[in-house]
């Protein structure tokens, strides 16, 4: 018979465990939250309330991953659990956004291009798990545009476009506010873009590197600083610009590397050891 304090310690063991497995699927539960309730938003038609869920839903997301290193909580089943819920927050939540917002007055057209944005978040889930489960990827740079970062980029989109159309006061830049009812006007494409940019092979920088997020010097302390404050006079401003040139940065890169492939410079090589997070 076992002794009662070896017991005691097999308990102990195992509740550490549990814990370092919940501590993680707790962040990404309340992800799964945030894009259940977009998606019951926008049914209602509640797109402010619809966005907003989906950007509080990337913070979880982001969030989850960290806590699971820092609690060593990693498991095949966190894996498992957070694509489930990135598809349905990232992927499907923000597909049926932009059809009840805008592609539903496409007629025929506006369900195929929402259900190809839900399809690309699918695909490129499916191809982030396949190549985790091989051990192939990159720690510098994420392979096509990144969910989150797409869901976030029309997320903000609607919140800029409520802003105009409700005239709520909100801290606005006008010239960057006059362009939107055009990007509007062409929605369609724009769902299209970011679904193929989200399948494509185009390298993502991941800003993963250990450090890389932190301020070393005087320069980067301050642009951090300066960032933080427009952030906080121009939230949704700051959010559009950061998402649109996030998404703009994989094929101006690409274009780049294909010229300097053609005048004979040679572009980094990337690193293929242990693939990057979603976002």
């Amino acid at each position: 018979r076992r002794r009662p304090d070896a017991h005691r310690g097999m308990d102990k063991q195992l509740l550490k465990r549990s814990g370092q497995l919940l501590a993680p699927s707790l962040f990404t539960l309340g992800n799964m939250a945030c894009g259940f309730y977009a998606l019951i938003s926008s049914v209602r038609g509640e797109f402010v309330s619809s966005a907003t869920a989906i950007i509080a839903g990337m913070l979880f997301d982001a969030l989850d991953g960290r806590v699971a290193r820092l609690v060593h909580g990693e498991s095949e089943f966190g894996v498992e659990f957070d694509s489930m819920s990135d598809f349905l927050t990232f992927g499907v939540a923000p597909a049926h956004m932009m059809y009840a917002f805008i592609l539903k007055d496409y007629g025929a057209w506006g369900y195929p291009i929402a259900f190809l944005y839900a399809l690309c978040g699918g695909l490129r889930l499916a191809r982030f798990n396949a190549m985790a489960h091989l051990g192939q990827g990159s720690k510098t740079h994420f392979t096509g545009l990144a969910i989150p970062a797409g869901a976030g980029f029309l997320a903000s989109f609607v919140l800029l476009y409520q802003v105009i159309e409700e005239g709520r006061p909100a801290g606005t830049w006008k010239f960057l506010m006059d362009q939107i009812p055009a990007l509007y006007g062409v929605a369609p494409v724009m769902v299209v873009i970011i679904a193929l940019l989200m399948v494509s092979t185009i390298p993502y920088p991941a800003f993963k590197q250990p450090g890389v997020m932190r301020p070393k010097t005087l320069t980067r302390i301050l642009i951090a600083l300066c960032v933080g404050l427009l952030l906080f006079y121009y939230p949704l401003m700051v959010l559009f610009f950061v998402f649109f040139f996030y998404a703009l940065l994989g094929p101006v890169s690409w274009i780049a590397r294909a010229i300097g492939r053609l005048v004979g410079w040679t572009p980094p090589h990337h690193n293929h050891d242990n693939y990057g997070e979603h976002l």
